[in-house]
C-alpha cells in the first residue's frame, strides 16, 4: 500500500469512507471542522449522504435513523458538542443501534480552549446520558491509528450492535503524518447480515423490527437491561486492546493513553537510555479498559500521565487493587507537557532505585 501524507481529521473521515460510512450528520466545532468538511467533499462522489445539522442534538438523531436502517453513519464533534448528544446516545445504546461517534476533545469545562484535551475521558468511559449502557471507545495515539480504529469502530459498532467512540483530541486531529488505507470493505454496505434493521422489508421477514428504547413493562425492562449487561460483559472479555512494554522487569510503570502516550513513550526510551527500568501500559480501548495489564506488575509505582485534572487515574486505583502507588502528572488547559517534564517527574518517584 501507498502512504499518503494527511491532516488527522481527514485520515480518519477517508478510513470512515472506506468503512462502508455512507451518511455522516454534524455540525462544525473546533479542532474536528475538517471532519465534516472532508465529508461535504467526498461523500456525494460514493453515493453517500452529508448533512449538516441545524444543532448536534438533531444530528445524533438523524444517526438513529439511519442506524436503525441499517447504514454505518457517523459523527463527529468536540466535548460541548458531545455533551448536547448524550440523550440520543443514551437512546442509541437503549436500542441496540451501532454508530461510531468521533470525539476530537478540547479544554473545558463549559466552552474552555480549542486546544488539546484529554478531559472528555469521564464523558465517554461512564457514558454522559442516563441509564445503565456503555459505548466502545477508542484512544488511538497517531494518524495511522486513527484510521485503523475507525475501522475498527464500525466493524466492533456493527458486531456488538452499539455505539463506539473514537476519543481523540486536538492533538490529532491537526497533525500530519503518512499513512496507509486499506481498500473499501464493500461488503459493510451489504445490510443482509441485518435482520434488524427497519427498511420496509417486513412483508419478507414476516414480522415487523421496532427499535426502541421505551418499554414501560418493569418486568420486560429489567429482562432486556439484563441481557444487555450480559452483553457487555462479553465485550469487557474480548474486545480490551492495549499496548505493554517492559512491564515484567521494572521499578515504575508509566501509563497514558491517546496523544499524551506518544510523549510518555519517549520519556521511557530517554529513562533507559540512562539505566532506569521502567515499563508502559497504554490502554487502546479505554472502554473496556485493560484492568488485568496492572495486575500482578513487578514494581510499587505506577505513574499516571493525562490532559486533565484525573479521570484515568481512577481506573488505574480500580485496576491496581491497592497494591501499588499511583502518581500523577498533569497539564490543563491545552498547555502539552514535554518529555522531559515527565523524566523528571519519574525520576522524582524513582529516586535512589
Amino acid at each position: 500500500m501507498t502512504k499518503v501524507l494527511m491532516k488527522g481529521n481527514e485520515a480518519l473521515a477517508e478510513a470512515a469512507i472506506r468503512a462502508g460510512c455512507r451518511s455522516y450528520f454534524g455540525y462544525p466545532i473546533t479542532p474536528q471542522s475538517e471532519v465534516p468538511e472532508y465529508f461535504a467533499r467526498k461523500l456525494p462522489e460514493v453515493g453517500g449522504v452529508f448533512l449538516q445539522a441545524e444543532s448536534e442534538v438533531a444530528s445524533i438523531y438523524m444517526l438513529y435513523g439511519a442506524a436503525a436502517a441499517g447504514h454505518r453513519t457517523m459523527t463527529s464533534s468536540s466535548g460541548p458538542g458531545i455533551s448536547l448528544m448524550q440523550e440520543g446516545i443514551s437512546s442509541a445504546a437503549g436500542s441496540d443501534l451501532p454508530m461510531v461517534i468521533v470525539n476530537m476533545m478540547r479544554g473545558g469545562p463549559g466552552l474552555g480552549s480549542i486546544q488539546p484535551s484529554q478531559t472528555d475521558y469521564f464523558q465517554t468511559t461512564r457514558g454522559g446520558g442516563n441509564g445503565d449502557y456503555r459505548v466502545l471507545a477508542y484512544a488511538p495515539s497517531n494518524v495511522q491509528e486513527l484510521v485503523d480504529y475507525t475501522i475498527k469502530a464500525f466493524d466492533k459498532a456493527d458486531e456488538w450492535r452499539m455505539p463506539a467512540f473514537i476519543m481523540a483530541d486536538g492533538m490529532l486531529g491537526q497533525m500530519m503524518e503518512p499513512v496507509e488505507f486499506p481498500e473499501p470493505n464493500e461488503e459493510a454496505l451489504n445490510k443482509a447480515n441485518k435482520p434488524w434493521v427497519t427498511d420496509g422489508n417486513s412483508g419478507q421477514r414476516g414480522h415487523r423490527n421496532v427499535l426502541t428504547s421505551l418499554e414501560l413493562s418493569t418486568p420486560e425492562l429489567e429482562k432486556i437491561n439484563r441481557k444487555r449487561y450480559e452483553k457487555y460483559l462479553e465485550v469487557m472479555e474480548k474486545e480490551v486492546v492495549v499496548e505493554t512494554d517492559g512491564i515484567k522487569d521494572c521499578d515504575l510503570v508509566l501509563t497514558a493513553y491517546g496523544s499524551t502516550a506518544r510523549i510518555v513513550k519517549t520519556a521511557i526510551h530517554i529513562l533507559r537510555e540512562n539505566g532506569y527500568k521502567v515499563g508502559l501500559v497504554r490502554p487502546i480501548s479505554v472502554w473496556p479498559f485493560p484492568f488485568d495489564s496492572y495486575k500482578n506488575l513487578p514494581c510499587e509505582d505506577i505513574l499516571v500521565v493525562e490532559l486533565n485534572n484525573g479521570q484515568m487515574i481512577e481506573d488505574v486505583k480500580i485496576a491496581a487493587e491497592g497494591k501499588a502507588n499511583i502518581h500523577f502528572y498533569n497539564r490543563l488547559g491545552g498547555m502539552i507537557p514535554t518529555a522531559n517534564e515527565i523524566v523528571d517527574k519519574a525520576m522524582e518517584i524513582l529516586g535512589g532505585k
